[in-house]
Order: structure tokens, then sequence, then C-alpha cells
């Protein structure tokens, strides 16, 4: 479980590192400070806000760093207030017995997040959110399911408990499958955005921005910068995820053990090859 004050350094990087359109970076933040801003001023009945936001999307397109980033950004918004940070894994919370799960769930919302929102602003980010809301109405008749319904009821309650006591606590919440996630947790959800694979400008820009890391402790890199087979290199990538983008122009470096030896030789034909390879792997993997 990860615990940090805010805002950091290092989340600030990953925000900066994920290339999504600028107005849905500007949206996620506005929720966040919105959050912070609203709750505790007006009545819940009128204004419902449970402070939960819900990145949604393909695995790879950075999500998790999204959430640690907004974190960042929404303390930044704040200067003088100390906020605070924690992610929770709720595959930890999981248990082959569902009624220790639900107490788990119980434990950590209701004892460790609450005690923490008592010392002032707190960003929680769940990671894999239907791990710890799976949609009710489709689990198995087999799976045990009223361990499965109290557990999801825990999460429910316990959330309402906390929007209703913390109005300086948000919950950022990721989902590589949103289907899984119980209609009653939704209907709680303030904004859900859903994160998408790049786009062809887009790859470009993180083929960009990975190569310009290298160059800045790998000089002769720079030059591929602008190199003119590379001018199309977001069209080659479509149907990547970031994460995929950024790793085949990694993966470049190892066709040659000269070039793993010595990075400054790497050419735009190795990254081309790489990524042509990568969306192989991509599709032999569906």
């Amino acid at each position: 479980m990860d615990s940090r004050l805010l805002p950091d350094d290092s989340f600030d990087g990953l925000w900066d590192s994920i290339i999504i359109d600028q107005k849905l970076k500007d949206r996620l933040l506005a929720q966040a400070v919105l959050n912070f801003t609203l709750r505790g001023k007006i009545d819940r009945a009128a204004i419902p806000l449970h402070g939960i936001i819900l990145l949604v999307g393909p695995p790879g397109t950075g999500k998790t760093s999204l959430g640690r980033g907004l974190a960042s950004k929404a303390a930044k918004s704040f200067p003088g207030s100390k906020f605070q940070f924690i992610e929770v894994e709720p595959h930890a919370l999981a248990s082959a017995s569902l009624g220790k799960s639900q107490q788990a769930v119980r434990h950590l919302l209701g004892s460790v997040i609450g005690e923490l929102a008592e010392y002032g602003p707190l960003v929680v980010l769940l990671d894999e959110v239907e791990t710890l809301a799976a949609d009710r109405s489709k689990m198995s008749l087999e799976a045990n399911p009223v361990d499965v319904h109290r557990a999801t009821d825990a999460v429910l309650a316990q959330l309402d408990q906390l929007a209703t006591k913390y109005p300086h606590l948000l919950f950022v919440a990721t989902s590589n499958f949103p289907k899984a996630i119980d209609a009653a947790f939704l209907s709680r959800v303030d904004q859900i955005v859903t994160i998408d694979l790049p786009i062809a400008e887009a790859c470009h820009q993180i083929v960009r921005d990975t190569l310009s890391a290298l160059a800045s402790k790998f000089q002769k890199i720079g030059g591929l910068l602008h190199h003119r087979d590379l001018a199309h290199i977001g069209q080659r990538c479509v149907g990547l995820d970031g994460r995929q983008v950024r790793k085949a122009v990694l993966a470049a470096l190892t066709f040659d053990k000269s070039t793993a030896a010595d990075p400054n030789r790497l050419t735009a034909a190795d990254i081309l090859n790489a990524i042509d390879q990568a969306k192989s792997e991509s599709k032999g993997a569906r």
C-alpha cells in the first residue's frame, strides 16, 4: 500500500508522460478541484457528489499513472493545504473466504481511510475497482452469491458513509473491465472518463517523448527525432497502447548486442521493425 504526502514531483512526471487530449486532462483536474471546493458546502441531497472519479479503458493506456498524477495536480491547486495520498491494491483484499474479504473491505474503508481522512484532504487510488465492486447481477449461483453480495454491499455502504462524513476525500478508481462493475457503484461515480488507445498523433508524440528521454543520456538518438523515415510512425503504431509503444522503442535497442551496449547506434529502421513486431505480437495475443 503506497502512502505519501502531496504534491509529489514523481507523480507530476507521470501526469506529463500520459499523452492524451489536453481537454480531457483539464476536465479531470476540474472535477477533482470541484470535489474539494464544493462538497461540504452544499447539502448532498441537492448536489449528490460522492467524491469518486472513474477512469476506464484498455490496459496500458495510462489510467493508473493518470490517477496518480491527478492526485498531485489536485493538491497543487490548493497551495498551503496538506494533502495525503494512499494507493490501494484491491487484489490484496481478496480472500478464498469472501466473508473475510468483507471484513477487510470494512477495515480498509471504515478504519484506515476514515482515520487518514480525519487529518485533512485525502486522495485514494483504487486500481481495478471491479475487484471490490463486482457486478452482483452477473454472479453465478455456484459462486456463493450471498457472500459476494454482502462484500459489494459493504463497499457501497462504506462509500456512502465516507462521502457524508469526509467532504475532503476523493477516490480515483480505475478499471479495464467497466462492464464488470456493479451498477450501484457506477451510480455513485461523479465522473466517468474513458481513456482509449492512442490515435496516430498521440502515438507519434509518445515515440518522440520516449526518444527524447533516451536522447537525454545518449545524444545521438536525438537525431532520430526528425528522421524522415519516422514521419508517419504514429500511423504505424495505431492499435498499440501507450505502454506498448514505449516498450517497442526500447525493444528496438535489443535487435543487436552492440546497440544494447551503445544505444547511440539505434536506427530508424530498428524502431520501425520493433513497432511492426509489437503489432504482430499484440494481434497474436488476442
